[in-house]
């Protein structure tokens, strides 16, 4: 029995992924499935955002990051999570609407549930970096005359 076959030597999940031409098929998809998302773009700071962005750099950049976080080779470049997002002023409902799509992009492209799993495990480790507490938002009260 080799070393690989006790599990001593598990792939990373970049590599059971395919590495970074099979991320990045997988990160164009998702993007394009996010920017188009109404239930994400009826907050007017995304949809500003999203129409401020050019996607290719954005795939890039979310690339560098998935990459990186599996185990790639790849180095983030961008932003922090909190920096880039936190004006957002994003809310656990959008936040549910950005994973469902995740979901349908992992999904389409057949990604076995174990590795759906650990990709989803690194996207929510960014959940309290990106998504305004309800407690933090200012929600508008009624008017008075």
């Amino acid at each position: 029995m080799t070393s690989s076959e006790t599990g001593s030597e598990k792939k990373s999940l970049y590599d059971r992924l395919g590495g970074v031409y099979s991320i990045a098929t997988v990160v164009d998809d998702f993007i394009d499935r996010i920017m188009v998302d109404g239930r994400l773009n009826a907050n007017p700071l995304v949809d500003d955002a999203h129409h401020k962005v050019p996607p290719a750099g954005f795939k890039y950049l979310v690339t560098e990051m998935l990459c990186g976080a599996a185990g790639g080779p790849q180095h983030y470049t961008g932003r922090d999570m909190e920096v880039s997002h936190r004006h957002l002023a994003i809310t656990e409902a959008e936040w549910e609407a950005f994973m469902d799509d995740l979901q349908t992009t992992l999904d389409k492209f057949s990604v076995p549930a174990a590795e759906q799993t650990e990709v989803k495990a690194l996207i929510e480790s960014t959940h309290a970096a990106i998504v305004v507490p309800d407690a933090g938002r200012i929600e508008p009260g009624p008017m008075v005359a």
